[in-house]
């Protein structure tokens, strides 16, 4: 099947009502919109085989960065700028909400959406189990672990950082740390090699970002050297304005792009 094949099938499966369009980039944009809305609800074989081989070469359409390549800016701790969907590393983390079921806007451009849209509609069905075996909201400042799925990660590290609604607090601060030392501990208990966070909190939940990245660096550091640790940790930054922060505190020697 042809890419345009592939989406008229799974359009035409989630929404049998609907007349695909005609234009290929709209038929994206009308998938992803019916994946990000969809409550978590079983699939067929089917699919899952055309979805998943839609999403791998989307994927590998946008250039996977594998993360035994970066350059350290020092030891053991990365910088790297990109789209977090196309690193390969041991596990990635997403900043998740506290359903821990993904984001429901349709094409939002959060990093959760992203996550959920790129893995596949059975990261949602991993997560809807995880939350119906908890049977109470995710906190703030802990994490759960699932497969990346399709993804070019092993696993992905879902952590609820703190929303920040008017002024920062110390609690505020406790929580984020609380993800970062979550993240890193589970990292070690699973004896992964890579980790990558992204920038917690300072999207949609208004966390300063400048703040967010010292306390990052800072629990990273910590545990590294209180842990005599090898795990590599690999702050992954979108935005040019959260990839100057992060040069202020690791040095501008540390690699910042994808593929170099």
């Amino acid at each position: 099947m042809t890419r345009a094949q592939q989406l008229d099938w799974l359009i035409r499966w989630l929404a049998p009502d609907t007349v695909p369009p005609e234009d290929e980039s709209e038929k994206w944009k009308l998938f992803r919109s019916l994946v990000n809305k969809r409550s978590p609800l079983p699939v067929s074989k089917t699919f899952l085989e055309i979805q998943d081989s839609l999403l791998q070469s989307e994927t590998a359409v946008k250039g996977i960065t594998d993360s035994t390549n970066l350059i350290p800016a020092e030891k053991n701790i990365y910088l790297w700028q990109g789209d977090i969907t196309t690193l390969k590393a041991d596990a990635v983390v997403n900043a998740a909400n506290s359903t821990l079921l993904g984001c429901f806007c349709p094409l939002h451009e959060c990093i959760d959406n992203a996550i959920h849209t790129f893995a596949g509609v059975q990261l949602r069905l991993e997560c809807a189990k995880i939350m119906n075996e908890q049977e109470h909201m995710e906190p703030a400042g802990h994490v759960k672990c699932t497969s990346a799925y399709n993804l070019p990660a092993s696993y992905i590290f879902h952590t609820v950082g703190p929303i920040v609604q008017g002024t920062l607090t110390e609690k505020h601060c406790r929580q984020l740390i609380s993800c970062y030392q979550s993240c890193l501990e589970l990292a070690r208990k699973k004896e992964l090699h890579s980790l990558a966070f992204c920038c917690i909190s300072t999207g949609e939940f208004h966390f300063p970002n400048e703040i967010a990245a010292k306390l990052a660096v800072q629990t990273v550091r910590e545990f590294i050297k209180k842990n005599n640790s090898k795990l590599k940790v690999i702050f992954n930054v979108y935005k040019q304005s959260d990839l100057y922060i992060y040069q202020k505190l690791l040095g501008n020697a540390a690699q910042t792009k994808a593929g170099t």
